[in-house]
């Protein structure tokens, strides 16, 4: 069996991704790697997703911001299901607000209720959060379940969204963050750098390559 891909950030500078196979573009297509394949992380290149070194060229930092959201996992814990927030690394994609917005109550506090919806239901939209941000337990047991093949999408003026369990060497998790799933910041913006904290949404990033 091959050897999983890594992650590493170089200093102020781009995601320097190993033996990466599968990079997809926003629509699916397979996009070309090499042994070490680039990405770029300041949102100024102008051959995205691909590293041009436009960051020295505008003094990019890859630290995290004081101001960054607490590193905080929330607990929502219902009848049948318990289900579990970390704000801090969400990407705001909004499948649970958009999907299931009897049990993800955007505005409203709590704003998640873990018992409004049947189980099967929580369960399928949890899985399609990108960041990690949500997991949770039935019965006892904190669910892990997907195991995907190592892959990398550019998503649509968004982050790269990151499946398989691909190593990200050298950087602290926030409290419950999944390492099978999580979504990687590329507008520069984000508070909690590497990952997402969905400020591309509230800056307009957009990525007219991809």
């Amino acid at each position: 069996m091959s050897q999983k891909p890594t992650i590493e950030c170089a200093p102020n500078g781009p995601y320097l991704v190993k033996g990466l196979e599968n990079l997809r573009s926003p629509k699916g297509e397979r996009i070309a790697t090499k042994p070490v394949t680039a990405l770029c992380r300041c949102g100024g290149s102008a051959n995205k997703p691909f590293c041009d070194g436009t960051h020295s060229k505008i003094g990019f930092s890859g630290e995290k911001s004081s101001t960054q959201r607490v590193d905080k996992r929330d607990n929502y814990v219902g009848r049948k299901i318990s289900i579990h927030d970390n704000r801090s690394i969400c990407a705001h994609a909004g499948h649970c607000v958009n999907e299931l917005g009897s049990v993800f109550k955007y505005g409203s506090k709590p704003w998640i209720d873990p018992d409004g919806a049947n189980v099967d239901e929580i369960i399928e939209t949890i899985n399609k959060c990108p960041s990690g941000a949500l997991s949770y337990t039935v019965e006892g047991l904190e669910s892990r379940v997907q195991d995907r093949e190592p892959m990398i999408t550019v998503t649509r003026n968004g982050p790269y969204a990151v499946v398989g369990g691909i190593e990200l060497t050298g950087q602290p998790w926030g409290q419950g963050a999944s390492t099978e799933h999580y979504t990687l910041c590329r507008c520069s913006g984000s508070k909690n750098k590497p990952f997402c904290d969905g400020t591309h949404g509230s800056i307009n990033f957009r990525d007219n390559q991809n």
